[in-house]
Formats: C-alpha cells, structure tokens, sequence
C-alpha cells in the first residue's frame, strides 16, 4: 500500500494560506485531495470558504474532504484532535491523491510532523514537504516581525535571540521547518524592499530552500506538490526554539473572539470601524462574512493589523441567514468590549 504525501502549509496570521489551498483545489489537474483545517476559534470561516470552492462534483460531498479542527491550536491538541481524524482519513487512502494541512497562525509545524512518526500514520502517510507562507508586505512594514533592519541588528548584537516575542519565535520555527517559502503580497512593496527581504529570508533557511514569489495564490500544484521530502526522517535539520521543552507554551494571552450580527454593513464604513478597534486594541487578525445590505452576495472580509481586503465571493443560499460574522485574533481580546464597540459605531 502506498503512503499518501501530505503538504503541511503554515504561516503567521493572514498570510494567504487559506488563498493558497483554495486556488490549488480550483485547480488540483484532477487530483483528489483531501484538507484538514486548522482554525484558531469556533467559526470555521476558513473552512467555509474552501467548501465553497465549486469545484467538487455534483454527486461529491466536500464535507468529507474538506475537514475543520477548530477545538484549538493543532500542533497543541495532535492527540486529541488530529490523530483520530487522521485514522479516518487513512481507512479511505485509496480513494484519494494527496493530502493538504493548513495549520493555524499560531501553530508550530515541528509537533505536528513528529505526529507522522507514530507506527500508525507513519506506515501510511508521509509528510512530502512544508510550504511556509510569509506576507511580504507585513515584513516589510514591521507589523509582525519587527523592522527588518532593527531586527538584523539584533540578530548580530544577542545570537541566543533571548529578548524575541513568542511571535517572532513562532516565525522563525516556520521557516526552519520550511521546504519552500511562497512570498506573498510581493505587489504591495517597493523593488528594492523586496529584494532585501529575499536576501534576508534567504539567509534564514536552510541550503536549497527556495523563496517564491505568489499573487493571490496562484502557483502551479507541481510546485506545491511533490517534494519527497518525508520530513518526518530528517527532524534533526529543521531546528525549533521548543526541541528541548518536553511541551511548549503559545503566549496563554493570545485568544480569539466571535460575534454575530444580524445588521447589515457598508462595506467602507465597516472597515473603519474595525481599524479604530485595531488601533484601540491588540489585535492581529480579522475574519469573516459580511452582509451587505441590498446585496444578494456574502462579502469575505480579511484583515491584517490595519490592512484590509475584502470581496463578494457567492450568492447567499435560501438556506442560511444574512448575517455578519466575524472572528478576531489577538491578546487579551474581551468579546462584549468589541461586539460593542462594531454594534454602537
């Protein structure tokens, strides 16, 4: 019986995964790929979003390939919730090509591939590579990473990095764990910022991994695919801040919030509310589903300290109500404070 490769895809918060998996399945050259999704939070507005990708057959249920863990952090909870789904996944192999993983924005990719070296994954699945995805854009400006210059300067004056963030911790265990790094976003920064940033990110991976360039997730499945990298057997290579920590800690500060509106937005008038909460709050992330009034599209809002993107990506179906929903990520974020805050503004 043959090993299905599995493509771990990590990357900090707002990236371009979930834009990455969903270009892929829309163009999968027919093969049959399976996804696990990893949401930080209880509103699967990632997984909603590769569900209704349109691209399964009529008589396909996307429900079986397309799967949610959403009961926290996935490099945290392999045990209980990945291992069992895994298991589920395998009895039907034959049925499908490859695999897909998209970890949250919080998730280390070390704990997760050690998962692929119990007896009972390891001698069906293999892990065939890792794609880390960067936002070109936030790196450049400093939002998540710092400034590229101060952060270099660091590097050189402390080696044992003692004073970095969990965050820039996390970013840098994505990029050793990494086969290939897609720079996202690459459209938003001037030519000689994005040359440094490569020179920069070069220098922080291992020999052979390459940086690519990718707008809106469009990248070939054959570069995406097909490294036999079975990462799962060269661990020792990819070094992590936790390898010696018998379990690791995220920040414990770090949450998310939920809310459910029934009113409709202007789109602009939305997004201004959402940069005052931004700027008011420590908030990394922003998610969701808008309803626009005397519009019969649902709006896919998504943003990124105080950047924002937004688009009308299907009809609302007559069996689901117009509502907004939205997801925020950040630190000590409290959810009557910011449902107020979007309802009173």
């Amino acid at each position: 019986m043959h090993k299905i490769p599995v493509t771990v895809i990590t990357g900090f918060l707002g990236a371009g995964k979930t834009t990455l998996v969903r270009h892929l399945l829309q163009n999968n050259e027919n093969r049959r790929i399976a996804v696990l999704v990893n949401e930080f939070g209880e509103v699967g507005i990632d997984g909603e979003l590769l569900k209704d990708c349109q691209i399964c057959e009529e008589d396909t249920n996307p429900n079986e390939n397309i799967i949610e863990l959403n009961n926290g952090c996935l490099c945290c909870t392999v045990q209980e919730e990945f291992y069992p789904t895994m298991q589920q996944l395998l009895e039907r192999r034959d049925s499908l090509d490859c695999m897909l993983i998209e970890t949250s924005g919080l998730a280390l990719p070390k704990p997760l591939v050690q998962a692929f070296r119990w007896p009972d994954i390891r001698n069906s699945a293999t892990v065939d590579g890792v794609v880390t995805v960067v936002d070109c854009q936030a790196l450049a400006s400093g939002s998540l990473v710092g400034d590229l210059d101060a952060l270099e300067a660091q590097r050189q004056a402390d080696p044992n990095l003692e004073h970095e963030t969990p965050i820039e911790e996390l970013f840098e265990d994505q990029l050793a764990c990494a086969d290939l790094v897609l720079l996202t976003k690459t459209d938003l920064v001037q030519a000689t910022e994005l040359n440094k940033i490569k020179t920069w990110l070069c220098q922080e991976l291992r020999p052979g991994v390459k940086v690519v360039s990718c707008h809106n997730g469009q990248i070939s499945p054959d570069i995406l695919l097909g490294f036999n990298a079975a990462v799962e057997d060269n661990l020792d290579t990819r070094p992590s801040h936790h390898d010696h920590e018998e379990e690791h800690d995220h920040d414990d500060d770090i949450n998310s919030v939920q809310i459910t509106l029934e009113q409709a937005y202007d789109p602009k008038i939305l997004v201004k509310i959402l940069t005052k909460l931004v700027q008011d709050n420590e908030i990394y992330r922003i998610k969701g589903f808008v309803h626009v009034a005397n519009k019969p599209m649902r709006l896919v809002l998504q943003g990124v300290g105080d950047r924002f993107d937004y688009f009308y990506d299907r009809l609302w179906r007559d069996d689901e109500s117009k509502q907004t929903r939205l997801v925020f990520i950040g630190r000590e974020l409290n959810q009557q404070t910011i449902e107020q805050l979007v309802i009173q503004n």
